[in-house]
């Protein structure tokens, strides 16, 4: 199953896409922010063309774990999200995903001006990478004696 990973921002918003078997995130691409109803819109047609059967949103907390107010306009994207489509839609901490990004691009050299282009689907690969490996998780093995 494809999981679609979305970084909700004001301005853009990241998206990356999970293989098919939900194991590898890639950067997909982004789209310019707009009213939350437009830009779910948006987010299902993708979804649809991309077959996805899970979209993961992550939720802005303060480094404390508290929410602020990016955290509040996140949560109403998705209650909006919620109500435009029938695919599930699950919440994952991307507390630091867009310093981790910012950093991976400062350390590949990628010019400031490709930087602003990359770094909010590299920051949804990254979201979405740690809720597939968390999430992902094989089966502990039991020894036998």
């Amino acid at each position: 199953m494809r999981v679609l990973g979305i970084d909700f921002g004001n301005k853009r918003i990241g998206l990356a896409l999970s293989d098919e078997t939900g194991t590898v995130a890639s950067p997909l691409t982004y789209i310019d922010g707009g009213g939350l109803a437009a830009v779910s819109r948006e987010i299902v047609r993708i979804s649809t063309e991309r077959q996805v059967g899970k979209i993961v949103v992550g939720v802005p907390l303060r480094l404390d774990g508290t929410r602020s107010e990016q955290t509040e306009y996140t949560l109403a994207f998705i209650a909006e999200l919620q109500g435009t489509t029938t695919i599930p839609v699950a919440k994952w901490d991307e507390r630091l995903t867009s310093v981790q990004a910012n950093r991976a691009l400062l350390e590949g050299n990628v010019r400031r001006s490709e930087r602003r282009e990359k770094i909010d689907k590299l920051a949804a690969q990254i979201m979405l990478q740690s809720y597939l490996d968390a999430t992902n998780l094989p089966p502990t093995e039991t020894s036998t004696l």
